[in-house]
């Protein structure tokens, strides 16, 4: 091992456990669960609504760091979250779990987004492979069976991307205000090919398999444009409605997509997604920069959204680390360590923990946006420094 990968797996392993997971183990709520949003200043909203999307990645995030390190403070964390999830989140009457809620547990947003039911059922199934815990697995089952239920289109393949509380339609499906009002989305796809392929690693379901080789078959054959850039939003028969390039989404895809072929423990699937997996990586980094960061996305005028977001950046290293490791692109290990060095020096908020929501072109961090919240989560971070340890330790 080089002194180069020795300093990176040393630094991933520090920003880790010391301005990751430490922040948001200060962000438990002695009330029960975890506060819904720190602002940049470091100003706690203890009242603030607590969102479907970030309590379940804060179970995966703290299941997947015990999982790897042992240390009993994430197992408990992660068991913290999920009992106040449980409590709050599922729909006692209709099953699936709601939007948000309030600070109090109150549901407030009670639509049934098909987004945050593959994040429950990832963080869930996450937690089951740290815990064995017969009733987390359970209930990340019943989630699976209640997608299969309800937002399945078995005429014309694929989910929808959001219903009301009871499972009827829903007018407005967006998924958030940066999102378009679409029947189905790339995004929503992704999450629950991860979902069904972690629930699958600990429930070898036949027809679970089935569904999951049908996301990954969608998203190289749908989802997938002719240039290798995804394509983000879709009519209910997968006819394409504008949208402009996400490279955070492609490199993240890229890596996720093989993953979840390798889930299957099928070489064909495998066999079949690597060609589609290494044209996504090589298309999301196109939005490379100079300076060694990713570019946010292309917007459908043309222009560049410059912004460095905390996401895209992390994806970037782990995208390609896999284009590395799996697809012998031998340049890929120094534009991961580029994409590195660039969050180590400007992402990470060494003083006041976590990372910034982003750095704007003109080089200073967002401080517009929160440090914790419904979007901002410890799930891209963490997963980052994770998959450097796994990736060099296998």
């Amino acid at each position: 091992m080089t002194t180069k990968t020795e300093q990176f797996l040393q630094e991933t392993a520090e920003v880790l456990r010391r301005n990751v997971m430490d922040f948001w183990l200060g962000l438990r709520d002695p009330r029960g669960g975890f506060y819904g949003e720190m602002l940049s200043s470091g100003e706690v909203l203890a009242d603030a609504p607590r969102g479907v999307i970030l309590n379940a990645r804060i179970i995966w995030s703290f299941a997947a760091a015990y999982r790897t390190l042992r240390l009993p403070r994430y197992k408990a964390a992660a068991e913290l979250a999920r009992d106040w999830f449980f409590a709050h989140f599922f729909d006692p009457k209709y099953s699936g779990v709601y939007w948000s809620v309030t600070a109090e547990g109150k549901p407030l947003e009670d639509k049934k987004q098909l987004y945050a039911q593959a994040f429950a059922i990832y963080g869930l199934s996450e937690l089951y492979r740290a815990t064995h815990d017969a009733h987390t697995l359970e209930a990340a089952i019943d989630l699976y069976q209640t997608v299969e239920s309800h937002f399945a289109d078995h005429q014309n393949g694929g989910y929808v991307e959001a219903l009301a509380r009871n499972f009827s339609p829903l007018e407005d499906m967006s998924l958030s205000a940066h999102d378009i009002n679409a029947d189905k989305t790339m995004n929503s796809h992704l999450h629950l090919m991860e979902a069904y392929a972690n629930l699958y690693k600990v429930w070898s379901d036949p027809s679970l398999k089935s569904a999951l080789d049908a996301l990954i078959d969608l998203t190289c054959t749908r989802i997938m444009g002719p240039d290798g850039h995804l394509q983000l939003y879709f009519r209910r028969d997968w006819n394409v409605l504008p949208g402009g390039v996400s490279y955070g989404h492609d490199i993240e895809t890229s890596w996720l997509l093989l993953e979840c072929a390798m889930a299957t423990r099928d070489f064909s699937i495998v066999n079949r997604v690597k060609p589609y997996a290494l044209k996504i990586g090589q298309a999301g980094n196109e939005g490379l920069l100079s300076d060694g960061s990713m570019r946010y996305e292309k917007l459908l005028d043309g222009s560049f959204d410059d912004s460095r977001q905390w996401w895209v950046q992390a994806e970037a290293v782990v995208g390609n680390l896999w284009l590395w490791k799996y697809h012998g692109d031998a340049a890929a290990a120094d534009r991961a360590l580029a994409c590195w060095n660039y969050i180590r020096d400007h992402l990470v908020d060494r003083n006041g923990g976590e990372w910034y929501w982003a750095i704007l072109p003109d080089g200073t961090p967002d401080l517009s946006q929160p440090k914790a919240g419904f979007w901002k989560c410890p799930y891209h971070n963490s997963r980052m420094c994770l998959e450097a340890m796994k990736i060099f330790n296998e």
